[in-house]
């Protein structure tokens, strides 16, 4: 471990010397400097991580050297040396920032506490700074890869709404494109990012005990409550909770959400009293809330209330600018933690991912490249290390329009979101791109019907081939 160097600064070479001979014995570096002039000279060369400094210095007052080296090192610890009895010199040399003084003649032992808690109090405050800079670099959000026109607007919005006093924010999308992602980014672009920024997932805690883990419970309020708990609602005041999965919520406590939201106030389980809260909530889903409110699956009062200010994150299929830039930014973090240099894709894995469906999104495509950069020993990844295949690739194709129709004219098997699809464009094709007739064709609102349309990016064009 390397050792402390002190500066002592005083104008009588007994006392240098003395001094010097002390720190020697506790294992201390020393530079000496006899005046004000010589200290300023020496201490930006040795940088010294404590000073002994004279008060009465010949060519100038040592409180006036004290603030010259605070200001040029703010936590730079200082110990002033005073005559015994002056204690006008020792208040003002307190105030100018002095970590302690001591009088002459030197009391040795003080000295050594002193300069050993001086010195122990700098390194806990390095170390304090340290995990709080870590810390707050993990709490951050990662990158969004925003390339795809698409993506840039949704990134526009995302800032308009987190700069906002917009209490609430609906996040829909597809599992795997990134609404955990998005919800961090609004916290830490928003007044609150100073704020606590909380997380539950609604599918993830019994129902039975959901409403105790949101909102807290008063001691008693069943069996074990031994004492007081508060909810993760009252923990995130002046922050942001996040609400994950909230189509997944029961019945009743999507009423007494409704209520915080309408409110900002709410009851702990047992409680009788209101608690009130200063928060933004951000909720996602991966459903169709709106749906899900007409089949009276959700409150249509609290989709309402939830769709305020929405943001819908297309899949990955439907950016496909950003699948390239995507798989560079993955490419970079999993070198640096796996200690590889690969440089990318080669063109043949690059046609794989833009012709591939992506049906997990970012996340199906940032696991497929965490496999890939294992097993890769060459400079390029290569498809004989992909998870899919070329031909499969090509088969679901995002760019062929017309996939999923030719797929059940040549009777093979559909999933259900390519059934939704091929429905739509039929309804649209039959009612000659009425939207109102449409929609009614298919038992669902029109706004539902527009919505899915953006969701599969239909245009005119899809509707009018002949089904």
């Amino acid at each position: 471990m390397q050792r402390k160097k002190i500066l002592v600064v005083d104008d009588e070479k007994l006392i240098r010397w003395s001094v010097r001979q002390k720190l020697n014995e506790w294992d201390l570096d020393v530079v000496e400097a006899e005046d004000g002039g010589e200290a300023l000279q020496v201490f930006p060369r040795e940088e010294p991580d404590l000073v002994i400094l004279d008060v009465n210095l010949p060519d100038e007052k040592g409180t006036e050297l004290l603030k010259q080296f605070r200001n040029a090192v703010p936590d730079l610890p200082v110990v002033m040396v005073t005559a015994y009895g002056s204690i006008d010199d020792a208040v003002s040399a307190m105030r100018s920032g002095a970590y302690d003084f001591i009088t002459k003649p030197i009391d040795f032992l003080k000295l050594q506490n002193t300069i050993q808690n001086a010195l122990e109090t700098v390194s806990l405050k390095k170390e304090v700074a340290y995990y709080k800079e870590k810390e707050q670099e993990r709490s951050v959000p990662g990158k969004i890869v925003a390339a795809d026109p698409a993506m840039r607007k949704i990134m526009q919005i995302t800032r308009t709404i987190a700069e906002s006093e917009a209490a609430i924010v609906l996040l829909q999308g597809e599992s795997g494109t990134g609404k955990d992602l998005l919800a961090q980014t609004i916290h830490h672009q928003s007044r609150r990012k100073t704020g606590p920024y909380l997380v539950i997932n609604c599918s993830a805690i019994p129902e039975n005990l959901l409403e105790s883990e949101l909102f807290g419970y008063e001691k008693g309020a069943f069996t074990d409550a031994k004492h007081q708990k508060k909810g993760l609602a009252e923990l995130a005041h002046f922050g942001t909770l996040f609400l994950d999965e909230i189509s997944t919520l029961s019945l009743p406590l999507q009423a007494k959400l409704l209520r915080f939201l309408e409110t900002q106030t709410f009851k702990r389980v047992g409680g009788l009293r209101d608690v009130e809260v200063d928060l933004r909530v951000v909720a996602a889903t991966n459903q169709d809330l709106e749906a899900a409110s007409l089949e009276g699956a959700f409150r249509r009062d609290l989709f309402f209330r939830l769709n305020v200010c929405p943001i819908h994150i297309p899949p990955l299929r439907d950016r496909i600018d950003d699948i390239l830039p995507l798989s560079r930014h993955f490419i970079e973090d999993y070198n640096r933690k796996f200690r590889k240099q690969i440089k990318g894709l080669n063109k043949k894995a690059e046609r794989m991912f833009l012709d591939y469906l992506w049906p997990g999104n970012v996340r199906e495509l940032k696991n497929a490249l965490e496999r890939a950069m294992i097993f890769e020993q060459e400079s390029y990844i290569t498809p004989s290390h992909l998870p899919f295949q070329p031909g499969k690739a090509a088969e679901t194709s995002s760019h062929s329009r017309r996939s999923s129709q030719n797929r059940a004219k040549a009777g093979t098997t559909m999933n259900l979101e390519e059934m939704e699809r091929d429905l739509l464009i039929k309804a649209m094709n039959k009612t000659s791109g009425n939207k109102s007739r449409a929609a009614r064709m298919l038992g669902i609102t029109r706004d539902t019907l527009r919505y899915k349309l953006q969701k599969w990016n239909l245009e005119e064009a899809d509707w009018q081939d002949p089904v």
